[in-house]
């Protein structure tokens, strides 16, 4: 069996490309698959992104897109062509439906960001929306179905209903994922491993708690082992 597991995604949020490089190889064959996020986008994110693929591992383009339509729908179709395999664009209809478009045929996958996993309940009032996160993550899944996203981002609380009303081949991708040995740090609705898969997600991201390891490959494995218990 190979060490590492696809479902888990390990978030490259380091400031430089060369610390993410230096990470990279620390994880070894104990990972295969990484996020590059807004991070390493302000420097040199996209190059990684090409070598990583060239590497043939498996590339999350987390950019959260946000911008008018057709401002969207272009810098979908210019990141489709670089081979990677997960985008996120936040979950507004004109938005997902943009960055469908903008990725054409390609082999991206869509994925629309419900509610940011920092976020409670009170956040969201504070922010002027009247309805609770549990509502705006089933409001935006229905809604990311209907653009023709892949999948969601939501947090492990959430996943169980994306799964039920995207069904089996909808993607659900959940950070916010904590083992019970890791520090919670800002993430106001995280769970284990072997929660978010129990509760239907196909990918977890796990970031501090492998990357912060004083043995990050180790970590990795532990999670892996944790997740291959939940089949």
């Amino acid at each position: 069996m190979p060490a590492a597991d696809p479902r888990l995604i390990v978030p490259l949020d380091l400031p430089t490309a060369g610390e993410a490089r230096a990470m990279i190889d620390a994880l070894g064959d104990a990972v295969s698959f990484y996020k590059v996020g807004l991070e390493l986008f302000a420097t040199d994110g996209m190059a990684l992104a090409r070598d990583l693929k060239v590497e043939g591992k498996q590339v999350f383009l987390d950019w959260k897109l946000h911008d008018i339509p057709t401002t969207v729908q272009r810098a979908a179709a210019a990141l489709a062509g670089a081979g990677c395999d997960l985008l996120t664009v936040h979950g507004e209809p004109q938005v997902m439906a943009a960055a469908v478009r903008g990725r054409g045929g390609s082999g991206l996958k869509v994925l629309a960001v419900t509610v940011l996993t920092s976020l409670d309940d009170k956040d969201l009032a504070e922010m002027g929306y009247a309805v609770t996160a549990r509502a705006l993550v089933e409001r935006r899944i229905h809604q990311a179905i209907a653009a023709g996203c892949d999948g969601v981002v939501a947090s492990p609380h959430e996943a169980v209903l994306a799964r039920q009303i995207g069904g089996q081949g909808f993607l659900v991708v959940t950070p916010g994922v904590r083992p019970d040995w890791a520090a919670k740090n800002d993430q106001a609705r995280a769970a284990t491993p072997a929660q978010a898969l129990a509760a239907g997600a196909s990918h977890i991201v796990c970031g501090r708690p492998v990357t912060a390891a004083d043995d990050p490959r180790a970590a990795a494995l532990r999670i892996v082992d944790e997740m291959r218990a939940v089949q």
